[in-house]
């Protein structure tokens, strides 16, 4: 199905999805897009109060809504309640947008850390990116200073995907952001008594190799976001380390899936476990 151009995010009485919802606001601003506000069945609940309006009889997209038309009065805000479970309903969200946001726990009636089923089912298998915001960030967590935080993002050299570069360059350049993409690699154990195991030398060659895989990988998209600062930085040990140390500083983290898969990769797995600004999970491939 072909998206729209509207930026989605499902609501929910949840704490995390009342935060989706505002990080999603200030995206479709910056992307110029509409905000579409998605409720599936079963989610009804009392609508979170908000200090200063009394909506008693209100639920939850209505109160949402007025929320956000407050904070964005130039923002399109459109409400849509959809009759299929959550999953269904946010697949079929996802297919219709640009780009689909979830609170991580949202739609269980639970907030914790680790990210909630509906959350992790709807990531590994909708066909356009989704971007998962916890509780408690503050939108200033974005900024350092005057500028917005690095925008990183996680590639395999072996079979860079320009959906997920054209992802994260658009995404820096809309924050005027610089962008890290980064690689990490490892050596095979090296073995004298087998053929196959890392010899002495190969790791200056191999480190070369995708050194130059890497400045490949990105050179189209540098030419397209001349304006965007680029720092390619190939590390050596394992890519779901290396991702958790650079995200504690970014703005967002842009991970990768294959399309084809039913699940998430171990790293994009790792990273919407356990980093706690915002990821955002491209398919490609």
């Amino acid at each position: 199905m072909t998206s729209s151009r509207v930026l989605s995010v499902g609501t929910d009485a949840s704490r995390e999805s009342v935060h989706a919802a505002d990080w999603a606001a200030r995206e479709a601003l910056r992307r110029r897009l509409p905000l579409r506000l998605v409720q599936a069945a079963g989610t009804e609940r009392p609508a979170p109060r908000l200090p200063d309006v009394d909506l008693p009889d209100r639920g939850v997209l209505d109160v949402v809504a007025l929320r956000l038309s407050y904070a964005h009065p130039a923002l399109e805000i459109i409400a849509r309640r959809r009759p299929e479970q959550p999953v269904a309903a946010l697949l079929e969200a996802a297919a219709e947008s640009e780009t689909l946001v979830l609170g991580p726990r949202g739609f269980t009636g639970y907030s914790g850390f680790l990210v909630g089923s509906v959350a992790l089912a709807v990531t590994a298998r909708a066909t356009r990116p989704v971007v998962l915001v916890r509780a408690g960030g503050l939108p200033e967590d974005e900024w350092e200073g005057p500028d917005f935080r690095p925008v990183v993002v996680g590639l395999d050299v072996t079979a860079p995907a320009d959906e997920l570069l054209s992802y994260a360059f658009e995404a820096a350049a809309l924050r005027r952001a610089p962008l890290q993409a980064l690689h990490a690699w490892t050596l095979p154990p090296m073995r004298g008594d087998r053929p196959g195991g890392a010899r002495p030398g190969d790791a200056a060659r191999q480190e070369e190799r995708l050194r130059r895989s890497l400045m490949e990988a990105v050179r189209t998209w540098r030419t397209k976001y001349p304006e965007v600062p680029v720092e390619e930085r190939l590390l050596y040990g394992q890519a779901g380390h290396h991702l958790l140390k650079a995200a504690t500083g970014a703005s967002l983290t842009v991970v990768g899936r294959q399309t084809d898969a039913s699940r998430l990769g171990c790293t994009a797995h790792s990273v919407v476990h356990h980093v706690t600004s915002p990821v955002a999970i491209v398919p490609h491939g």
